[in-house]
């Protein structure tokens, strides 16, 4: 049964993952201030008999069967962090942040660049624990600090804010035939598996914070070392950027052989290719095609590319290979603004794949 074949009447149950995403889109989730958006997730999930446990940093999920289906997601989002009097920092890259970047990541490389895609953007403040509303205001400018390596904001209607106040944009989604935008990084992933133990999944599931501030692998990785467990069957959902919706669309889903930090070896990306093949998902590496797009950007004298920092991949070099997984993302453009975009096809391959190997009887 091909994909198109699988896919080709919308489902009714297409419109209840987007009503779903829509929710979890206006709970705001600020990088290093995601208390509020982990207690929402907790309540939804203990509301349909998941247990969970609530970490500094990390929520784990937990179905009937936690073994058949080891998932994770980051569920920060960009956003800004008040630092002092009228003064307004980009949340990810605060000096205090600083010690777990190492550069190499897609986000540093192309924060620079993305500065100007903020202005007139309207913000929301709140208290970082309950989520509690603290007012409104607008950007009306943003550029980088070289002295202190971060970009500044200049916001309109926020100067009563205490430093250390999240402040979110104002988001909601946006649906133009095939495509849907929002700041889906990774808010999409989430609802992903939230709709999946709606539907079923009986698994583990990880929701991380930090990852923008590439510190997420340290809330998973602890937990297996605490617990005494090992795996190689952990999957991370993720976006991926493409420069082009070109680019993107060339592929359903993203998958990747290696980052910056390991190569995956788990038994689990070549199950998930060959699933792909049978199915004519069509799929891409991530690490191959910024190889490929190296050669040319050598040929034209350019700087090349990272081939990316991910969370598996600090998992995996930090665990000395004892937690080995994959990773399946969806492709995006519009990479870290409120208008990241993604096709509708891709996200219901993914739900597709991971009921397909995780749940029995698959009803999209």
């Amino acid at each position: 049964n091909s994909l198109s074949a699988s896919f080709s009447n919308e489902p009714k149950d297409f419109t209840l993952f987007l009503d779903l995403l829509k929710q979890l889109i206006r709970v705001p989730s600020v990088t290093g201030a995601e208390h509020s958006f982990l207690l929402y997730l907790k309540r939804e999930l203990e509301e349909i008999g998941i247990k969970t446990e609530h970490y500094d940093g990390l929520l784990v999920a937990s179905g009937k069967d936690p073994l058949n289906g080891i998932l994770s997601a980051h569920i920060d989002r960009h956003g800004v962090i008040c630092t002092g009097p009228n003064e307004f920092q980009f949340a990810a890259f605060l000096a205090k942040n600083r010690s777990d970047l190492r550069g190499n990541s897609l986000s540093e490389q192309t924060f620079q660049q993305i500065s100007q895609r903020y202005i007139n953007q309207n913000v929301h403040a709140y208290e970082p624990f309950s989520g509690g509303y603290l007012g409104i205001g607008k950007i009306t400018d943003a550029f980088l600090k070289e002295e202190i390596n971060n970009l500044i904001f200049k916001i309109d209607g926020l100067n009563h804010l205490l430093p250390g106040t999240p402040i979110a944009f104002v988001d909601k989604l946006k649906q133009n035939g095939n495509l849907i935008s929002a700041q889906l990084d990774n808010v999409l992933s989430a609802a992903i598996i939230l709709y999946l133990y709606q539907h079923g999944f009986a698994g583990t599931a990880f929701f991380t914070a930090q990852e923008e501030a590439g510190k997420s692998w340290r809330f998973v990785h602890e937990w297996f070392k605490k617990n005494k467990i090992s795996t190689d069957k952990l999957v991370v959902l993720d976006t991926s950027p493409y420069e082009s919706r070109e680019e993107a669309d060339k592929q359903l889903i993203v998958l990747r052989n290696k980052d910056v930090n390991a190569r995956f070896k788990s038994p689990l990306l070549k199950e998930l290719k060959q699933f792909c093949k049978k199915n004519k998902i069509s799929f891409s590496c991530k690490d191959k095609f910024i190889i490929e797009k190296n050669k040319l950007r050598e040929k034209d004298g350019l700087k090349p590319l990272s081939i990316g920092s991910t969370e598996l991949g600090r998992i995996v070099m930090e665990s000395n290979g004892q937690i080995q997984g994959a990773t399946l993302q969806i492709p995006t453009t519009g990479y870290h603004t409120v208008d990241e975009t993604a096709c509708v096809e891709s996200i219901k391959a993914i739900i597709f794949i991971l009921s397909s190997f995780y749940i029995k009887t698959v009803n999209i």
